[in-house]
């Protein structure tokens, strides 16, 4: 359970009350950015120490808790300060917390539904929304934020969507390996 990349995915979660505290505060700022992007990075930084130390189970249950937990925090306090529209924020929180109860059930059923590209290219879109909303100059545009924001959350509804259908195709190749050894 402790290993360097759980370290770096536990001290996410812990601070990750202070970079909403810090939005909710100062709104943009540029201190608030610079959290920001520490926080963002080392969603990557974890998964490549991971990789090179051996992933765990708690780490694989732990990295994508603390992405959603860190990216929802943000979004709702941005949306707090009317940032960004709550509907959006909601669209993502909604398909975000699905998923990962989606995948819990198919996991209990033996199917694995693996990290897309296209998801890896969602959570950049949506750190990239939230670091525009953080950027002081570009706080102000709000046209800017809101399509921003709702890119994100269109490509977020489209990876679900992906791994709706990966997962069905994967529990339908389970049921069929299955069912030619003769199990239910």
């Amino acid at each position: 359970m402790l290993t360097p990349a759980n370290g770096i995915t536990a001290l996410r979660l812990a601070v990750t009350p202070l970079l909403v505290a810090l939005i909710v505060w100062h709104g943009s700022s540029w201190g608030t950015l610079a959290l920001w992007a520490v926080l963002s990075s080392t969603d990557g930084i974890d998964g490549w120490v991971a990789r090179r130390q051996g992933a765990t189970r708690s780490g694989a249950f732990l990295d994508p808790l603390a992405d959603k937990v860190v990216v929802l925090g943000a979004l709702v306090a941005l949306a707090d300060e009317h940032l960004v529209p709550w509907a959006a924020v909601a669209v993502i929180a909604v398909r975000e917390i699905a998923m990962s109860a989606y995948r819990v059930v198919v996991g209990r059923q033996g199917v694995s539904v693996p990290a897309r590209r296209s998801a890896k290219v969602k959570t950049l879109l949506q750190d990239v929304a939230i670091g525009l909303c953080l950027i002081p100059p570009v706080a102000t545009h709000r046209t800017v934020l809101t399509v921003a924001i709702w890119a994100a959350a269109l490509l977020t509804v489209t990876t679900g969507v992906q791994y709706l259908v990966d997962g069905r195709r994967a529990g339908a190749a389970r049921r069929a390996v299955a069912g030619g050894r003769g199990q239910p």
